[in-house]
């Protein structure tokens, strides 16, 4: 049946699919925080139970490796790789920037001649955003984390670029980009977008070991140090 699990978990979206031959079965997700560790298996489970499907139909297993949240892509990829490993099964891993391009593809009409630009908040005036071309997704500029002025992407000109994602609002009120159009619809990279990039995958056997891949994280983790208690 080449049936195949997909999870995404780089934002406060928590989704999970299951897609055959690359079409859409079916999806469920949640937004809340910190439910990925709290329901994402539990999202699996009843993604499977309600669909007359258990685990062992599942073919390959394919994960949004980032960039994102770091602690969503660390559940998500270590629920992924213990499933896989379980029914011993191959892992797909997919750019979180080119599942929330597809997302574009599939759910927005626009001309032909342009390029897409995703973008993923990563808090302040930071960015997480790469370039792709609209109709087959080749890559153009690869995933980066971009503080963003007036002139960013300075260097992507002369083709209109459509930029979405819940990173590209803040750059709005500042951009001073001549071939910039924004996209007013908030959109998420979801599990539902990764069907037909996951089966080409599939397809071509470009499968991830499941000792050594790691997240895309592209920076550093910053986490905060913990504050002293007063008795």
């Amino acid at each position: 049946m080449n049936l195949i699990l997909s999870i995404e978990t780089s934002t406060p979206t928590c989704s999970v699919a299951i897609h055959q031959n690359g079409e859409l079965v079916a999806q469920k997700l949640i937004v809340e925080e910190g439910g990925h560790s709290k329901q994402l298996t539990v999202l699996i489970e009843s993604l499977l139970q309600e669909n007359g499907l258990n685990l062992s139909h599942v073919e390959a297993i394919a994960v949004s490796m980032g960039p994102g949240s770091y602690t969503g892509l660390r559940i998500g990829l270590a629920t992924a790789k213990g499933l896989c490993f379980g029914l011993d099964i191959p892992l797909i891993a997919l750019p979180t920037l080119k599942i929330l391009a597809q997302g574009f593809r599939q759910t927005q009409r626009s001309n032909s001649q342009v390029r897409l630009l995703p973008m993923l908040d990563a808090r302040r005036m930071e960015v997480y955003a790469a370039c792709y071309e609209l109709d087959d997704l080749q890559e153009v500029q690869a995933s980066k984390a971009v503080i963003l002025d007036e002139h960013s992407f300075a260097e992507l000109q002369e083709t209109l670029l459509i930029t979405f994602g819940n990173g590209a609002e803040k750059w709005q009120s500042i951009c001073q980009h001549p071939d910039v159009q924004f996209v007013k619809e908030p959109l998420f990279p979801e599990a539902q977008f990764m069907g037909s990039l996951a089966f080409q995958e599939y397809l071509n056997k470009n499968f991830q070991d499941l000792v050594s891949l790691e997240p895309d994280y592209l920076k550093e983790f910053m986490g905060t140090q913990p504050r002293n208690k007063v008795v």
